[in-house]
């Protein structure tokens, strides 16, 4: 699975019930033994004031620079929660993105990169973000990692459970849908947004 370095995984704000799952949505990666720093690494969604503020009080952060602030508990190596306060378009909204603090100036990259993201003029989301909105929002139960059944260079690539009218549920590769199947597995609200251009 090749991801961009810094990437938007989740439209809409999540509420602390979505912000919790999140902080662990490769939970299920075949193998949890493994240093998987590369699935967190770049990921960021919004999250409301009071995830935020409830964050921030939680545990004793790590640092706290201006609008941001890092939480003292390691995801996985040097890869921690770090939290944003931005002002875009005249108005504070809240953030959650994973950075690797042992590459210098990761959280100020990943603060640009939302910022660049939230303050185009027109809502609309990439096949990517798309994607990944998916599997954010898929219940552990319908989706999953590609094991033994699969072709060996599909091994551990990413699945949904896709109900195809006339063959019933069957297990999809993520990266691997149509655009028609992605706006099916998308909320309505989203489905009819244009198309963005991966930055």
């Amino acid at each position: 699975m090749t991801l961009s370095p810094i990437r938007k995984v989740y439209q809409g704000i999540a509420d602390r019930r979505q912000m919790f799952r999140m902080f662990d949505r490769h939970a299920q990666r075949p193998d949890r033994s493994l240093d998987d720093g590369a699935l967190y690494c770049g990921e960021w969604f919004e999250i409301g004031q009071a995830e935020h503020d409830y964050m921030f009080e939680i545990l004793p952060p790590l640092w706290i620079r201006g609008d941001m602030f890092a939480l003292c508990e390691f995801r996985t190596g040097s890869i921690t929660s770090v939290f944003f306060a931005l002002t875009i378009d005249g108005r504070t909204r809240y953030f959650h993105g994973y950075c690797d603090l042992s590459v210098k100036g990761s959280p100020d990259r990943m603060r640009a990169a939302i910022i660049e993201r939230e303050s185009r003029p027109v809502q609309a989301m990439t096949r990517e973000e798309r994607l990944e909105h998916i599997w954010s929002s898929t219940h552990d139960h319908y989706r999953s990692y590609a094991g033994d059944r699969w072709a060996e260079h599909l091994c551990g690539s990413r699945t949904v459970l896709f109900y195809d009218g006339r063959q019933g549920s069957v297990l999809k590769l993520l990266d691997r849908l149509t655009d028609a199947e992605i706006a099916v597995k998308l909320p309505v609200h989203l489905r009819h947004l244009p198309d963005a251009i991966a930055a």
